[in-house]
Formats: structure tokens, sequence, C-alpha cells
């Protein structure tokens, strides 16, 4: 997919145990691929990741609010940066701003099956968005969730999955048919500045396979 930077917040970070994940973060060093919101342990998961580009200085920063705890991070085991109480979070993201970048913060958060942002949702989200985050993103949920508008940030509750598994019934069961769905968004930045989204709905198929939607399902 021509991927530059990977994000690493998701609860199942640890599923295949520290050896597995030490392996692939040497991988992604190897590869030259960016990761952040997870790392070899806390310390590595908490970095952001820092772009100069054309122009621009964009920063990703991220953590997992839910856990489980197998999958945070400690002093002495890789994992996904937990978020905790956010102080970390909020200094990075003043730091950041000093240093003239523009913050994009993703969260592994609590997953639900609706497009509401639940109250934990709107706390967290909103939090790193009056730290200063110009783009607050939710990448935990499995079915689109809303958006906003809050002050000058954009924030995205929840993009739905991208690549998955979650192709248990035929299109038309309301269930498959929100678990299938997904919003891909293209953020665009000119001279240090967030310009605009372009969001861009698609269809899983074959599990790992989105396409562009129809008109009809659009």
């Amino acid at each position: 997919v021509g991927a530059d930077v990977i994000e690493m917040t998701g609860n199942h970070f640890q599923d295949w145990g520290s050896i597995a994940t030490l392996y692939t973060l040497d991988m992604y060093r190897k590869q030259g691929l960016l990761y952040y919101g997870g790392g070899s342990n806390l310390a590595d998961s908490q970095k952001a990741v820092r772009i100069e580009h054309n122009g621009n200085r964009i920063a990703f920063i991220g953590c997992n609010a839910p856990g489980p705890d197998f999958a945070w991070a400690t002093e002495s085991r890789p994992g996904a940066a937990p978020c905790g109480d956010f102080t970390w979070m909020v200094t990075e993201i003043v730091r950041l701003h000093s240093e003239g970048f523009l913050p994009i913060v993703t969260f592994q958060h609590d997953e639900y099956y609706s497009p509401e942002p639940r109250p934990t949702q709107l706390r967290d989200f909103r939090f790193a968005a009056d730290a200063g985050a110009i783009i607050v993103s939710g990448s935990q949920a499995h079915t689109p969730q809303a958006m906003e508008f809050y002050n000058d940030t954009l924030i995205l509750y929840g993009l739905g999955n991208l690549f998955f598994d979650q192709m248990y019934y035929p299109l038309g069961n309301v269930m498959s048919t929100r678990t299938r769905q997904e919003l891909i968004t293209r953020h665009i930045f000119y001279d240090n500045k967030y310009v605009s989204t372009e969001l861009m709905t698609a269809m899983l198929e074959d599990y790992a396979r989105p396409r562009p939607m129809t008109g009809e399902e659009r």
C-alpha cells in the first residue's frame, strides 16, 4: 500500500508475544518504515514521529486507552503506548507545537458497533484537541463513527475496518454491512498548514481488499 509510517497502538499488539513483536519492529527499521504509538519498550512507544516534507512539519503520536494489559508496553516489554493519565502525551503535543510541528493524534480506544461517539471517546479525543492536536483520529472502530470540528481540530471518532476478517454475513445484514463499511481519509497540508480532508468511502471485500463504494452504497 506504500506506507511510510506505521501506527502501533492496537490492542492485538502482543498477540504473538514479545519475540515476534521485536522481530517486527526490527524489520520495520531495516525497511526504513517509521512507527509510533508502540515500540520495543515504554519510552520507545511514547516517541512521536516527526516528518519534514516540502515545507510541512507533521508529527504523529498515539496511545492505547483500553488495553488489555498484556498489549501495553512497559520499561522492559514491547507493546502499545498506554494512554494513562495523558500527562506524557500533552507534554509531547505542547513540545511539538513549540518546534513548529502540526500534531496528529491517533487512538486505540473503546470499540463500538454503532456510529455515535461515547462519553469516554468525547472526553479523551477532545482532551487531545485541547492540548493542540490538529487532527485526532480513532483507529479502533470496527464500524465508521461520527466526526466533528471541535474548535480548530478535526476529530474522526473511528474510521472503521481497513483490512480485517469481519465478513461473517452477506451484505444486507446489518452487522456485516457496518463492519465492511470503511472511511479512508486524505489529509491535505500546504505551507505547514492543515488545509482540508477528503473522505473516501470504501467497502471491504475478500477480507483484505477495500474497493470504492458504489453510489447507492455511499
